[in-house]
């Protein structure tokens, strides 16, 4: 099957005339279609309660100087927030924090993770740093007396 270019912009073969326009309409809708099958839930299970992780998941939001933050409900413990620029695109995440016993499970759900960047990773050491900082080094253990013998 030969394809030649006509003068007015379409590639024309057997089955007919196929206007770029048209082809480039149809790329995108597929595109907005197939990206939230794209996206990825990512797990993650602390040792703390939920309690102590979401005050690290908030601190991470509001200070890290990388997010937009589109909602936050306490309640729920869950966020929603933009992450990206400009040129690298600007991506909508969610965070949600789930009880699993005395532990705690943070689920990233995530649309994107390429050569640079890796957004649920990135928030993940993010949140573990806030917390690390937020949380009291451990008391050094009481010193022992001893008590003279006699």
């Amino acid at each position: 099957m030969q394809r030649t270019r006509s003068h007015d912009g379409n590639i024309d073969s057997l089955e007919g005339t196929v206007d770029m326009r048209q082809f480039a309409v149809l790329a995108l809708m597929l595109s907005i279609v197939a990206g939230p099958s794209f996206a990825k839930t990512h797990k993650d299970l602390y040792s703390v309660p939920c309690s102590t992780l979401w005050p690290a998941v908030k601190d991470t939001l509001r200070n890290s100087g990388k997010y937009g933050i589109l909602g936050i409900d306490n309640t729920e413990m869950t966020a929603s927030f933009i992450i990206g620029s400009t040129l690298s695109g600007r991506r909508v995440n969610s965070a949600v924090l789930t009880a699993k016993g005395d532990s705690c499970e943070m689920q990233v759900q995530s649309t994107y993770s390429g050569l640079t960047h890796h957004d649920a990773e990135d928030f993940k050491a993010r949140v573990d740093a806030s917390l690390a900082q937020q949380q009291p080094s451990q008391p050094a253990p009481p010193a022992k007396t001893e008590t003279p013998s006699k």
